[in-house]
């Protein structure tokens, strides 16, 4: 079983148990938190991938830096992952439990891509754009500057991109005139 699957069991069994709790707002609370603990600190992940680390030196290290910030469930599901040896796949299963939490509330990311910063109205106008061909009941925006699309924006929306910036324009044309196609 891949890692990527033992996580999004987990993160299904997780999910489950904090709905059965009413503590599920918590629970996804507590894996943004260790998700982006990890992300940020890569000694941290390489010490949960790290075999020869012992499981209680792992144990005492997550207690350390979550103990008082997590709700009983999260703490108990650490220790049960640690002790069973899967601490390498606690990354994976919190990147699953937000992808499965956000599918359960209707939220959607889009990445916007632009040559400037977006406007509050352009945001706006994206959120609202997105809500409406998706059926999303919320939309998260993330921004990305990149100022080689001299214009415009590319907005990606899970597996669908829509390209409307300027250098893309110039790129599907010069595709086309080297084809002869006008």
């Amino acid at each position: 079983m891949s890692e990527n699957k033992a996580g999004s069991r987990y993160a299904k069994s997780l999910i489950d148990l904090s709905t059965e709790q009413n503590s599920l707002e918590e629970m996804r609370n507590d894996m943004v938190l260790i998700e982006q603990v990890i992300h940020h600190n890569s000694e941290l992940a390489a010490i949960l991938q790290n075999p020869v680390v012992p499981l209680d030196k792992k144990h005492s290290i997550l207690e350390g830096i979550f103990g008082k910030d997590i709700n009983g469930i999260t703490k108990a599901y650490l220790k049960l992952i640690v002790s069973k040896g899967r601490a390498g796949i606690l990354f994976d299963t919190t990147k699953a439990f937000i992808r499965q939490y956000n599918v359960l509330k209707g939220i959607v990311t889009a990445e916007v891509t632009s040559a400037t910063a977006l406007t509050e109205a352009s945001k706006a106008e994206i959120v609202a754009v997105v809500k409406k061909e998706v059926g999303a009941k919320e939309v998260v925006i993330k921004e990305k500057v990149n100022e080689k699309l001299i214009g415009g924006f590319i907005l990606k929306v899970g597996d669908k991109q829509f390209d409307a910036s300027i250098s893309g324009s110039l790129n599907k044309l010069k595709k086309e005139l080297s084809h002869g196609v006008v």
